[in-house]
């Protein structure tokens, strides 16, 4: 009886090592598990990161990138985008001669990086996702986008939104001349979406635009709105150029500042003071992307000048009126 005891003891107390061996082995192995989930290799930190140009070499001559589409770079590897031809004056050239890429846009997203003051056309003909740019940016930024999102984190150069159709550009600097307008000989300037300035602008702003929405936070120069078809121009600064909406046709131009809107032209007609509620709908929506936007805005009356009487003379000039509430 007490051999049996005995062999029955040493036979549970083996089974008890074994059975702890194994909870060791199983913890070693689910420990082992979180480690792999917990430390994505270096192919998956990439694909998680959007797709980042990062300019490396400065060029004296001007870099064309509309080749470089986020549409098309969305189903290619960083080695494959960097081997895109752009153009650099007269001759083509690799994007990686001048530019690192890293990171994917499977995500639908582009981060061009550093100084691209002398990079033109990016984000050209844009159809969907977004496209940031964190330093300067050179000419016809946005050009003939139809969808999509551009932020550019800083200034940027002449013909931002150039006859774009759709889409939203959000530039937080300063922007040069001719934002949202038409190309030299070409019959309409944007036709849809919006283009956001924060900053200043410069000349012939809205160039014969046809549709969409232009807001500016700071100065404008002269000719704005010139040859104007339709849609909105709106601006919240106090600093503004010479012969506002010659030539325009219908549309609408409207000062929300009360100081430092000029004169209007002969052309236009007083036509009284007006409470332009529609212009709630953008107030409310420029103050939603940080648009800045002058005190006291809300439930104001404007001077309404309709003009230009040269053309059709549908257009509208709404000055907000000094110290006037509706």
């Amino acid at each position: 009886m007490c051999s049996r005891l005995t062999s029955s003891g040493s036979t549970a107390t083996s089974i008890i090592a074994t059975v702890r061996e194994a909870d060791h082995q199983h913890a070693d192995i689910v420990s082992g598990f979180s480690l792999l989930v917990e430390e994505p290799s270096k192919s998956e930190e990439a694909a998680q990161m959007p797709l980042v140009v990062a300019i490396h070499s400065a060029s004296s001559i001007p870099l064309e990138v509309d080749s470089v589409r986020l549409e098309d770079a969305r189903e290619l590897s960083a080695d494959a985008v960097a081997r895109t031809l752009i153009q650099r004056g007269n001759r083509q050239v690799e994007l990686g001669e001048f530019f690192h890429v890293s990171g994917s846009a499977s995500d639908n997203t582009m981060v061009w990086e550093g100084d691209c003051s002398r990079v033109k056309l990016i984000g050209t003909g844009l159809s969907d996702g977004s496209i940031r740019v964190t330093g300067n940016a050179g000419m016809h930024l946005g050009a003939e986008m139809t969808g999509g999102e551009i932020i550019a984190e800083q200034n940027t150069a002449d013909w931002v939104g150039a006859e774009m159709h759709g889409g939203r550009i959000h530039v937080k600097g300063n922007a040069g001349h001719l934002v949202g307008a038409a190309y030299r000989g070409g019959r309409r300037g944007m036709t849809g979406g919006e283009i956001v300035v924060d900053g200043s602008a410069g000349n012939e702003i809205g160039h014969t635009m046809r549709r969409g929405l232009i807001a500016v936070g700071g100065r404008t120069g002269d000719a704005l709105g010139f040859n104007m078809i339709a849609g909105t121009i709106v601006l919240a600064g106090d600093d503004h150029g010479i012969r506002p909406g010659a030539s325009m046709r219908r549309g609408t131009i409207a000062y929300l500042n009360s100081n430092g809107a000029p004169d209007m032209l002969p052309t236009f007609k007083d036509a009284g003071t007006h409470t332009a509620e529609f212009l709630g709908m953008y107030i409310a929506h420029l103050r939603a992307v940080g648009f800045p936007l002058p005190d006291g805005i809300d439930g104001c009356s404007y001077r309404r000048f309709t003009g230009d009487h040269l053309e059709m003379g549908k257009g509208e000039v709404l000055i907000r009126e000094s110290g006037a509430n509706a």
